[in-house]
């Protein structure tokens, strides 16, 4: 642990790097320091942080910056939320206060409103299909040949996706496989619907013996119900944000969080022991990913009761203002958690 005073030294080394993107001398702490220390004791301040690998010297300035360490303990010890600008409550209040048709389009929008707020790149992910249901399922022809499944859920959610079914599946044999579906599958919750589900209703033998591949056909509508969806905005900021102008590795970089695997791990917080925390922060060192190294996420997660919990992020640079973003993300994950909890209040 340091001592007070070197605790003041390594945050306002932090927030004068964060706001000028410059090493930090002395001279600068000095004027800066909310108490009063000669330069030379503030040097030798600064000569412990740095034997302790909490803040680095650049090779071209005498000035300081912050090390991995220094932040971590900067962010384990010292940061503090601030209070958003009253502006931006309003900003996230107004976005978030027109007519939404689907729990994904909150979602979908909530990712918009981070990334435009702070410039960065965002991700949310919707709560689990906890206690959802479905309540209908159809088939509509569109050509011949051709159908679009539509699967309606007990949140509103509407699910629907374009096949072309083989020759040989007739209308009548859709039509009963329609019927089936109904019958064994409204009602039933959505987490409950696995591969034996389906391989018990391939098993009726009421239904023509087209049925199984019919249903394999309509398995990924099922499955893509239940899932929790990813959305990622900002990805054009990685641009501004990357300390590297390696092309291949920004290209690299930019395909690992357009993937929803890849980015559903890379927000993931159940293996952290910090989980319990509502706003997490990894530094590059601690994601597991060298294209990541010089950027840091903030992660936090919301709930919406019995309908489930879901994840928010931010990825930007590592000197970004960690308490603005913490503040941000605080209030932002209730505010989304209040607009899903009024929209699922539509269909109790």
């Amino acid at each position: 642990m340091l001592t007070e005073r070197q605790e003041l030294i390594l945050k306002t080394i932090i927030q004068d790097f964060t706001n000028t993107h410059e090493p930090v001398g002395s001279k600068t702490v000095m004027n800066q320091l909310p108490i009063k220390v000669s330069s030379a004791t503030i040097r030798n301040e600064m000569a412990v942080l740095e034997d302790k690998g909490l803040i680095e010297k650049t090779h071209s300035s005498s000035g300081r910056i912050p090390s991995t360490e220094g932040y971590r303990y900067y962010l384990d010890n010292l940061v503090q939320p601030l209070q958003l600008p009253e502006e931006m409550y309003h900003e996230i209040g107004y976005q978030f206060d027109q007519p939404f048709n689907q729990v994904d389009e909150i979602v979908k929008e909530a990712a918009k409103i981070l990334s435009d707020l702070t410039d960065y790149t965002a991700f949310a992910e919707g709560p689990e299909a906890k206690d959802v249901m479905i309540t209908g399922f159809r088939i509509v022809p569109l050509a011949p040949r051709q159908v679009m499944a539509i699967l309606v859920t007990s949140d509103g959610g509407v699910k629907n996706q374009v096949y072309t079914l083989p020759r040989h599946i007739s209308g009548e044999e859709i039509e009963q496989a329609v019927r089936l579906i109904n019958d064994q599958l409204v009602g039933r919750n959505l987490k409950d619907i696995n591969k034996d589900t389906f391989a018990q209703l391939s098993s009726n033998k009421v239904v023509g013996k087209n049925l199984p591949e019919f249903l394999e056909l309509l398995e990924s509508v099922i499955k893509d119900a239940a899932s929790e969806q990813m959305y990622v905005d900002g990805q054009l900021n990685l641009l501004n944000n990357a300390e590297n102008s390696d092309l291949q590795e920004i290209k690299s970089l930019y395909e690992l969080i357009n993937s929803n695997h890849l980015a559903g791990e890379l927000i993931d917080l159940s293996d952290s022991q910090e989980e319990k925390y509502p706003v997490h922060v990894r530094l590059g060192s601690e994601l597991q990913n060298d294209l990541l190294k010089d950027f840091s996420l903030v992660t936090a997660e919301y709930s919406v009761g019995n309908y489930g919990r879901g994840t928010i992020a931010i990825l930007g640079p590592r000197n970004m203002p960690y308490s603005e973003m913490i503040g941000l993300m605080e209030y932002f994950r209730q505010e989304l958690a209040r607009k899903l909890l009024d929209y699922y209040g539509r269909f109790k």
